[in-house]
């Protein structure tokens, strides 16, 4: 076979993660998890916990190591595969820290400053307002490209970080010669951003102060119910998918999420029923798709040692990647190594 249809066939590769603080939420399923899931058999796959960005904010170290294993459990309760996929801790790999100092070195003051989560972050923790802040889309492209990603599921919030990576690769490519992929965003069209139950106008946050306002995956029945019940809908009582019907339309979103069902068919069913109706519905829908996900997660989250052992391989496996391409940043960059 000609050397050029073995390249062909080589399965492209995918990467992402999730920052350790507080639980995961039915908005990371939704906008991140489902995704994952279903890349694992068409892609080279690369799940992250992104421990190294969480402490951007101060972080209590016993709740962050706890954290971190709750994401590895729930991670692989809700479909991630350590057999197909790669599982790993990000501070497991030294070259996250190593490669972010090189591009530091290639990165102005004004990219890192026009980042808008640089600016909101910093009015939200205005006493902690730090380098690792500001320098945090470096990380972030830094965690893309040292495993030479194709493709990068990501939210809207994250395309200006993406944007930021795809001009520091073409920067270094250009310099040095061809040395990174140059990534390319997925951004799923249905489901990708769940609203806050008490301000459908804002992203559903695993970090609002309000419990009621987001729905955790590790949540039990009750919890679900009492919090869909307490969610903000509309002064009228139409189940109808509108822009300016924010909290009823992201009900309708999440049943859709969780049924399978199209929005159309959701908006026939509850026509003329009423929220009296609807929310019930929505909760019992969201507790049956839950519960198999949580009792999955505690049963893993209680077996420490087999989720060190996924830990372990991931971090064997994640090392050997990223080593890959450090070495030849190394090497283009001038740094001596020995022969």
């Amino acid at each position: 076979m000609p050397e050029n249809k073995i390249e062909n066939t080589k399965k492209k590769i995918i990467l992402s993660g999730m920052q350790p603080t507080n639980l995961l939420t039915f908005g990371s399923y939704s906008g991140a998890l489902t995704n994952w899931v279903k890349f694992q058999d068409e892609f080279d796959s690369y799940f992250m916990v992104a421990d190294l960005h969480s402490i951007t904010i101060k972080q209590d170290p016993a709740v962050l190591r706890k954290r971190t294993l709750d994401f590895v459990a729930m991670y692989i309760a809700a479909g991630i595969d350590p057999e197909k996929s790669t599982l790993f801790l990000q501070s497991h790999v030294p070259a996250h820290s190593q490669l972010t100092w090189v591009l530091n070195c290639f990165t102005g003051m004004g990219e890192c400053s026009r980042m808008t989560q640089f600016k909101d972050k910093s009015k939200k923790n205005a006493d902690n307002i730090n380098v690792g802040l500001f320098t945090y889309p470096v990380l972030m492209a830094t965690d893309i490209l040292l495993y030479q990603a194709d493709l990068v599921p990501v939210g809207e919030d994250q395309k200006q970080h993406l944007e930021l990576t795809r001009n520091l690769a073409q920067k270094f490519n250009h310099n040095y010669s061809e040395t990174f992929t140059i990534p390319e965003p997925y951004i799923p069209k249905v489901g990708a951003k769940i609203m806050s139950l008490q301000d459908p106008t804002s992203k559903m946050s695993k970090s609002d102060e309000n419990l009621n306002a987001t729905l955790f995956l590790a949540d039990d029945d009750d919890t679900i119910r009492r919090k869909i019940k307490r969610a903000i809908t509309d002064s009228d009582s139409e189940v109808i998918f509108s822009d300016d019907k924010p909290g009823v339309s992201n009900l309708i979103t999440i049943y859709h999420v969780v049924t399978g069902k199209s929005i159309k068919d959701i908006e026939k069913e509850f026509q003329g029923q009423g929220y009296g109706i609807f929310k019930p519905a929505v909760a019992e829908a969201v507790v049956d798709f839950i519960a198999p996900i949580r009792n999955r997660y505690e049963e893993i989250r209680k077996d420490k040692k087999y989720i060190n052992e996924i830990l372990l391989q991931g971090r064997e496996k994640a090392n050997k990647k990223a080593m890959k391409t450090m070495s030849k940043v190394n090497k283009k960059v001038g740094f001596y190594q020995f022969k």
